[in-house]
């Protein structure tokens, strides 16, 4: 028995020893922390200090300095926080400690905050107080009071007045609460587009101020029709309501006739494509007709009624003599008009040739004219 307490004390001994050692020279492996808080009621040390409700540390010493309090708070080694965290009493129940609460918790990217970090007073925040909300009370019934806003009875008069308003109203505002809920859940969830809108709105008011001259000119434009439209009202009326007797015909007409309109509707439509068939053959008379209508013009005798014209058949034989290449050109060029087939005539009149034309006799002239030019135009006898 005496040989095993001799061996046991010993060891009991190099236990203590050991495990103090560990705890002095290298057992701590928390982080501290430094806040200043404008109040730190409830708050004591050994406190909790907690990251998402959960206890990482405690509160190691709480001290008045000057205008705030300064609380240093000690937590896990292997806790990591944000360079940018705060540090905020939370109040469980009315009465009752409190813990302090880091937030936010590390998402695992960023800077991580240094040991010994101190949070100023614009990092932390506490809950409001008790004696405050009290105090805000007092003040507002004071205010409210005798001596206040119904010194001279105007907040019973509102009262009043408020009461007589919505007296038997109790459903209709119930409604208006409910839709103004409706309102508010539907801007929310289109806030992007409201957003949006917003924004459109803005570059529009911002162009409107780039060109405020132009608009300026706009309006005074607008300002100027509306002017002449009121000096013409009378006018206006009366043309709006011809206008409208007028569409009325038309509408009585259309119905009446709408079966020979559709068959004139039709038979314009074939019309039409004739047309387009024969643009070609149109363009030729739209170039040709002036000339043509202006000679015809011209042929007309007025005293005798008739047509007058000159077939100058001997002046043409007299061209053909002389330069039957232009002669023949002058045909060929109404049809063809590249210069082709005149450059190949005057070619092939330009070959020595066998024998020349034979002059012509000149033809004798027409002892009877006839007026009427074998019947193109009608004449009185």
């Amino acid at each position: 028995m005496d040989l095993v307490k001799r061996i046991l004390v010993p060891l009991v001994v190099l236990g203590f020893v050991v495990a103090a050692a560990v705890s002095v020279l290298g057992g701590d492996t928390s982080r501290t922390v430094v806040a200043h808080f404008p109040r730190a009621i409830s708050v004591y040390e050994g406190s909790d200090v907690r990251v998402l409700g959960v206890p990482v540390g405690s509160v190691t010493r709480v001290e008045p300095t000057g205008t705030d309090v300064t609380v240093t708070m000690t937590y896990d080694d292997d806790v990591k926080l944000p360079v940018d965290a705060k540090a905020v009493i939370i109040a469980p129940s009315v009465v009752g400690d409190r813990y302090v609460q880091l937030t936010p918790a590390y998402s695992g990217t960023g800077e991580v905050l240094a040991d010994g970090a101190e949070l100023g007073v614009e990092d932390t925040s506490q809950p409001l107080e008790l004696d405050q909300i009290y105090d805000s009370l007092d003040r507002l019934n004071v205010a409210l009071g005798p001596r206040g806003a119904n010194k001279t009875g105007a907040l019973s008069d509102l009262l009043s007045v408020t009461a007589d308003n919505f007296g038997g109203q109790g459903a209709t505002f119930r409604q208006t609460v409910k839709d103004y809920s409706r309102l508010s859940s539907t801007l929310a969830g289109n806030s992007d587009e409201l957003f949006g809108s917003v924004e459109a709105l803005g570059g529009f008011m911002e162009t409107l101020a780039e060109n405020d001259q132009t608009v300026r000119q706009f309006n005074q434009s607008l300002a100027d029709v509306s002017t002449m439209l009121a000096g013409e009202r009378e006018e206006l009326v009366a043309a709006t309501r011809n206008l409208s007797v007028a569409l009325t015909a038309v509408k009585e007409f259309v119905e009446e006739n709408k079966g020979s309109l559709s068959r004139n509707i039709a038979g314009l439509n074939r019309v039409a494509k004739v047309l387009v068939r024969q643009r070609g053959a149109l363009d030729e008379i739209l170039r040709v007709a002036p000339g043509a209508l202006n000679n015809l013009a011209l042929t007309y005798n007025p005293q005798a009624g008739t047509l007058d014209t000159r077939a100058n058949f001997g002046e043409s034989i007299n061209q053909l003599e002389l330069d039957p290449a232009a002669f023949l050109c002058g045909f060929v060029g109404q049809v063809e008009r590249s210069g082709q087939v005149c450059d190949r005539i005057t070619e092939l009149l330009a070959r020595p040739r066998a024998g020349a034309l034979d002059e012509s006799p000149a033809l004798p002239a027409q002892d009877v004219f006839d007026p009427t030019l074998g019947g193109l135009v009608e004449v009185e006898r």
